[in-house]
């Protein structure tokens, strides 16, 4: 089986390594595609204003001067040597789950793999903050491994993802794997007004919202709940439960302006 592993955090991201010895527990062909700088917060965006350069980072690894998304296509149809049967996204150094996946270059690389036709899985890492982040990677590095086995198994739909989150303990307080739906966040981003050292004013998007206590089985709840969370996302946004409505009341429409 034949890996692309990418990230959002870039090349020499610690997240990134812990993948690296996590595919190699599945494949001896992994091959490495990432952003040459951290991309968090780029979502599905592609590089079409200027060009791309990759450079060698080592055996079977490049460092791509663009989003995760410009990595898999470079990996996939540039860089890797044959078809790539699985690519995997992350360790992202941070949860991606609720409605904060859409701004995830993490889950990006994974939505660029689902829409090459290639079984696709993020996989992030949640963390505490004090006065510095306190990442637990052991815990992804030690039971991920077996539970992206089983997921490969499943065989998900084409047009369906695999968003994976590990919660913030060691690896013997986690309680087991909760699949779930997404999550819903108040919207948590404001904008911190700074001034520079001329006294102009300068800008940082700041996250100030609190998830919601409780949201049963989303994987909000079941990160608090120190459970993985696995959630599939289809690549398709249609709003089907809509459809049907709206078509009938546009067609109403049509027939009344008649």
């Amino acid at each position: 089986m034949r890996i692309l592993l990418t990230n959002d955090d870039g090349i020499h991201a610690r997240g990134l390594e812990v993948l690296q010895e996590i595919a190699r527990t599945l494949s001896d062909d992994v091959w490495t595609v990432a952003p040459e700088t951290d991309q968090s917060g780029l979502a599905h965006s592609l590089t079409l204003s200027h060009p791309l350069r990759a450079r060698k980072a080592g055996e079977k690894s490049f460092a791509v001067t663009g989003t995760p998304t410009d990595c898999v296509i470079m990996g996939v149809r540039e860089l890797v040597d044959g078809p790539v049967d699985l690519v995997l996204s992350g360790v992202n150094a941070g949860q991606n789950i609720g409605d904060y996946i859409t701004y995830s270059g993490t889950v990006a690389g994974a939505m660029e793999g689902c829409l090459l036709g290639i079984p696709s899985i993020a996989l992030s890492q949640q963390f505490s903050y004090t006065d510095t982040r306190i990442i637990p990677w052991e815990t992804a590095r030690s039971l991920a491994p077996s539970l992206l086995q089983q997921l490969v198994k499943a065989k998900p739909p084409r047009d369906t993802l695999l968003n994976v989150n590990f919660p913030n303990c060691p690896p013997d307080e986690v309680a087991g794997v909760s699949v779930v739906a997404q999550g819903k966040f108040e919207h948590g981003l404001g904008v911190g007004r700074r001034a520079d050292g001329r006294g102009l004013p300068y800008y940082w998007l700041e996250f100030i919202g609190e998830p919601p206590k409780h949201q049963p089985g989303t994987d909000i709840e079941a990160l608090n709940d120190n459970r993985i969370a696995v959630t599939p996302v289809r690549m398709d946004m249609t709003d089907h439960t809509y459809l049907g409505a709206l078509d009938k009341q546009l067609g109403q429409g049509r027939d009344g302006d008649g």
